[in-house]
């Protein structure tokens, strides 16, 4: 699995709304992260729809995070932009394993699963204030 250019500037964003602690405009966002303003712009329309960030639109419009730092996890994040983490694509429910009949019987496709399961589990561990400074997590 990899995570995609977009998640990663994504992680960034979220990172960036964290430690401002409250609403910043889409340019600032832009240029504390990064990101160029088009693209920052899409990924806070992602973060937005899934609740990771709130907008306010208007002359003093901007974005903020939706909910405090420590209930927002990177894999939250990640799975907003790229979709559902799994490492190989015969987890996926589209996938019709050559192999085997049933999936469930495969052995490559059972390790695989258990190994998703893990890193998912890993990356819904990481709240976004384990990287802030202890003073703004306070």
């Amino acid at each position: 699995m990899r995570i995609t250019h977009e998640a990663d500037y994504a992680i960034r964003v979220t990172y960036c709304l964290g430690l401002a602690g409250g609403k910043q405009c889409a340019k600032d966002i832009s240029e504390m992260t990064g990101v160029t303003l088009r693209f920052a712009l899409k990924i806070l329309r992602k973060l937005t729809q899934s609740g990771i960030t709130k907008s306010y639109k208007g002359v003093a419009g901007g974005y903020e995070l939706n909910r405090d730092p420590a209930e927002i996890s990177l894999g939250e994040i990640i799975e907003c932009i790229d979709g559902p983490i799994a490492i190989n694509h015969c987890l996926s429910n589209e996938f019709q394993c050559t192999r085997v009949g049933n999936r469930n019987e495969c052995d490559f496709h059972l390790v695989f699963s258990e190994i998703n399961k893990s890193l998912r589990n890993e990356l819904f561990a990481i709240r976004m204030d384990r990287f802030l400074p202890q003073k703004l997590t306070n």
